[in-house]
């Protein structure tokens, strides 16, 4: 067998039959071997389209079904009795540091409540307060019975107010058609209860509106 040597040979006689119409006639050829089903025209055009850069494509995945936190609902959380004080937990002196964080709380929301504090600014930030843990009157009821009664709010419902007495007895007072009073320091403000029928949630993003007089 013999081989030639190519050492000397310029590099251009090799790109040239890479070029031009012999490379031309090589491709057309080749498609129209590789592709009979096709027209000339359509081949044609296929050498005239632009290159197209193939992406790789992973393959999918097979999403496995997720499964989620499963919460409990209204009818559960009664069951479970979640949200019900326990006998023994129903003392006064129990909830008497959270009055004093409240108090604290109250002082820090309304710029330390000085004598010269503007009261309709007051009455806007408590509107938005958080009561728990404040000592509630019940002043004007439809109810006589719940009229006198007072005690340290330890939960708030959107219809109702829960509250310890000094007498360690846990009182539910309906929001509608009962006035409540709320002393801080020398500060005393009155809480309509028809108004306030919304949880504390949801009463921080209400917009209250404000009236002349309230009516039970």
């Amino acid at each position: 067998m013999m081989y030639r040597n190519f050492t000397n040979v310029p590099i251009s006689c090799f790109l040239q039959s890479q070029h031009g119409t012999a490379a031309d006639a090589l491709t057309k050829a080749f498609l129209k071997n590789s592709l009979p089903h096709m027209k000339d025209e359509d081949v044609e055009e296929m050498m005239l389209r632009k290159a197209v850069v193939l992406e790789y494509k992973r393959p999918m995945k097979k999403k496995g079904k997720t499964r989620k936190a499963k919460g409990l609902n209204a009818k559960e959380r009664r069951q479970l009795k979640i949200f019900q004080l326990k006998p023994e937990h129903q003392k006064y002196d129990l909830f008497l540091p959270l009055h004093e964080l409240w108090k604290q709380y109250i002082v820090d929301l309304c710029n330390g409540l000085k004598p010269g504090s503007n009261p309709q600014m007051i009455q806007q930030k408590l509107l938005k307060a958080d009561f728990h843990g404040a000592v509630l009157t019940v002043v004007r009821s439809k109810c006589p019975s719940y009229v006198g009664l007072t005690g340290i709010l330890v939960q708030e419902l959107k219809h109702v107010f829960k509250i310890i007495t000094k007498e360690d007895k846990l009182k539910v007072i309906p929001k509608r058609n009962s006035v409540f009073s709320v002393e801080i320091g020398d500060f005393v403000t009155h809480i309509y209860g028809s108004k306030f029928e919304l949880r504390s949630s949801e009463r921080s993003a209400k917009k209250f509106k404000i009236k002349g007089t309230i009516d039970l």
